[in-house]
């Protein structure tokens, strides 16, 4: 097709593997590439992606190999989708692969614990001279292949670059926001992590739509006093990487964050919900990152604190529920008062 582009989509994953079809079914020559070479022969092969996205037909201009050079020669954007844990490492073997001028977009939603470094971060330290961007928001990989009607939000200080993933990805389903603030939609994207165990727990012990209600805004309230201590602006997460997001994730069994909560509600392990799940659950990660860093920032994050309890230090989910509805009641909307203290 006219003005059609080479895209890489790095990832076997379920999103990584959404964003390739989604792509090729646009009409753009896209190669995803998984690491493991018999998934990505049996899925070139079977057109389907049977480990995380069974039944769903793969578009005949989506090419999947495990050979980074030729998925790279020539590729113009390349979609990052790679777990938090392997991000850098996978970045590193790209580097010398890359196109000049090729756009480098993160699609993961995890922070790396030396130096409570975001994906995008990585891509600046490994990639100098490319531009870069992210992309989050309220996406379940499934009912985007579903063609369900989705909004995004693709974050970059270089608005061509910005410009590009809006060309490629916006469809009469899916409709790609503009934003500038990349660690905003970044950090939105990975806290939200974090209150999907929260709130899959809560949905476990029975609770009501006030309580639903009440954690989520707090979440809401949570997060962004913690990305603004980090240099985000708090008008970003009142946009889809922000509430958006955290709605999805925080009322949907289709969360894995979320489901891990409901196991640990129902009384299991976190090991064993772990296990259960069989995919990444990068909240339960995030929160140790975030509690640490909360702590040094001194920001008050309850939630946060009570979760890493439950899940690190053995206190029981209702004596840590207890302690939080005995907490300080501070101001709702803290970003309307000058001076706050929490």
């Amino acid at each position: 097709m006219p003005g059609s582009k080479k895209i890489v989509v790095l990832g076997g994953g379920s999103f990584g593997t959404a964003i390739a079809n989604f792509t090729a079914s646009n009409g753009h020559d896209v190669y995803q590439w998984m690491r493991n070479e018999e998934q990505a022969l049996n899925t070139q092969k079977s057109r389907e992606n049977a480990r995380y996205l069974p039944g769903f037909t793969l578009n005949e201009n989506l090419q999947v190999t495990s050979d980074l050079g030729l998925a790279l020669t020539g590729a113009e954007l390349v979609f990052v989708s790679i777990p938090s844990k392997s991000f850098r490492s996978v970045v590193q073997q790209i580097k010398p692969l890359l196109e000049p001028n090729a756009g480098v977009i993160s699609t993961a939603k995890g922070i790396e614990p030396q130096g409570f470094t975001l994906m995008s971060q990585i891509l600046e330290e490994e990639l100098k001279g490319h531009p870069i961007a992210v992309l989050s928001g309220p996406n379940f990989a499934k009912e985007i292949l579903q063609n369900q009607q989705t909004g995004t939000v693709i974050a970059s200080e270089n608005d061509a670059l910005v410009t590009s993933v809006q060309e490629v990805l916006s469809s009469p389903t899916f409709r790609v926001y503009g934003n500038h603030d990349r660690y905003g939609v970044e950090l939105g994207g990975a806290l939200k992590n974090i209150y999907a165990i929260v709130c899959g727990m809560a949905e476990a012990m029975g609770t009501g739509k006030n309580t639903q209600a009440m954690l989520l805004t707090r979440s809401l309230a949570e997060m962004s006093r913690f990305a603004v201590e980090l240099g985000a602006n708090p008008l970003t997460f009142l946009g889809l990487s922000g509430v958006g997001d955290l709605i999805l994730t925080c009322t949907s069994d289709l969360s894995r964050n979320y489901r891990v909560g409901f196991s640990i509600g129902l009384g299991k392990g976190l090991d064993q919900a772990i296990e259960e799940i069989g995919q990444v659950a990068e909240g339960v990660n995030t929160v140790k990152l975030v509690k640490q860093k909360a702590d040094e920032l001194a920001v008050y994050m309850p939630l946060v604190s009570g979760l890493h309890a439950v899940l690190f230090e053995g206190l029981p989910v209702a004596e840590v529920a207890k302690k939080l509805m005995q907490g300080e009641q501070n101001h709702d909307v803290e970003f309307t008062v000058k001076h706050y203290d929490h």
